[in-house]
């Protein structure tokens, strides 16, 4: 039987990311969407010749078995609830949640209303993530993890929500950084930090010259984002991993967009350069090598479409739905990285050489 589903949100995510997919996947069937602005709800029923509400109360929960939000960040938490309150399974694209407190309203609505709630970021389903978090059981124990995402010219909105701290909750932190940290859990594990020290900057976000073209984002001449361009941070667990995370936006350094992730062991280490994302400004193809003792080997990796690690996350999302045991996962990974975020954006505003998380939570 396919999944029915309600796409809640018919923006650039929900209409060049998950609706192909959908409609392209045999185990789903989109059914309907919600959306407040009628130009894109009139933009779905032309596309899908399917029905398309404004609010979420126009749902009946019997009519489907799956609702997908991709809204604008700051409804995320706020959206899912109100599903999950009515016992509708609900898949949310990331950043599940802004804040701690979001995250604990999310698990609490779970529980009581019987919905299952569903999310993570789509790179952990790629084929040289995979490859590189399987790698890592080799290289002994692990010591240190470099997390590295940064564009060009990738700036995604100049002007609108995503550049707005009200209403995306921050800038390339929430953004790629929020898929590093689910990454970094893909490889190490569930992981908490006791030590963090942050830096954020943003030189180029109010510069249309920064703007992500691939997006056709049309900035208008007066820009006022008030979010960051770029993250650099150090976190240290308990047991003594240490893990570097940068993400930028727009980076000088940069002459095409790249994300790069090394891992350090005991007994060996592995480092994957690749490009997550849709930008066409990236690298031609990804590179996995592997150094022991001096030695380096180079890994022979799948070739993927852009985009495939979508319809991966999607075949994930149905198994976890047909899985009981995997009912509240989804809110313990989302509240360890929006803690995580938390700490990052507290020790970059305090500028303490090092900062403890639970002190980082409670000064935001």
């Amino acid at each position: 039987m396919r999944i029915r589903t309600v796409l809640v949100g018919f923006g650039w995510s929900g209409r060049e990311i998950w609706l192909p997919r959908l409609m392209a996947s045999g185990d789903y069937e989109v059914v309907a969407a919600v959306d407040p602005d009628p130009p894109q709800r009139e933009a779905f029923t032309a596309a899908t010749d399917r029905p398309a509400f404004a609010d979420v109360d126009a749902l009946r929960a019997e009519d489907a078995d799956l609702a997908l939000v991709a809204s604008p960040n700051h409804l995320h938490a706020a959206i899912a609830r109100r599903l999950l309150d009515r016992g509708l399974a609900t898949f949310v694209e990331k950043p599940v949640c802004l804040t701690s407190a979001e995250a604990e309203t999310l698990a609490g609505a779970e529980r009581a209303g019987g919905g299952p709630l569903l999310a993570g970021s789509a790179c952990r389903y790629r084929a040289d993530v995979r490859e590189l978090a399987a790698l890592a059981g080799e290289l002994g124990t692990l010591r240190h993890i470099d997390l590295v995402w940064e564009r060009a010219r990738g700036v995604p909105r100049s002007q609108g929500w995503f550049t707005s701290r009200a209403e995306a909750g921050g800038g390339v932190l929430f953004d790629l950084g929020w898929h590093l940290l689910d990454v970094l859990e893909s490889i190490a594990g569930p992981v908490a930090f006791d030590r963090v020290a942050a830096s954020t900057s943003r030189d180029h976000v109010n510069d249309p010259r920064w703007t992500a073209a691939w997006r056709h984002d049309q900035p208008a001449p007066e820009l006022d984002a008030d979010v960051e361009d770029t993250v650099r941070g150090f976190l240290v667990t308990g047991d003594g991993l240490s893990v570097g995370l940068r993400a930028s936006w727009a980076a000088h350094s940069a002459t095409h967009d790249v994300t790069e992730i090394r891992i350090e062991g005991s007994e060996g280490a592995a480092t994957l350069r690749t490009c997550f994302g849709f930008s066409p400004n990236r690298e031609k193809r990804p590179r996995l090598s592997v150094v022991r003792r001096g030695s380096t080997s180079e890994i022979e990796l799948p070739a993927e479409p852009i985009g495939t690690e979508y319809a991966s996350q999607l075949d994930d999302v149905r198994d976890r739905l047909a899985d009981p045991s995997s009912r509240g996962s989804a809110i313990e990974g989302a509240r360890r990285i929006v803690g995580a975020i938390e700490a990052l954006y507290a020790a970059s505003e305090t500028q303490l050489p090092t900062l403890p998380v639970a002190t980082a939570a409670a000064t935001r």
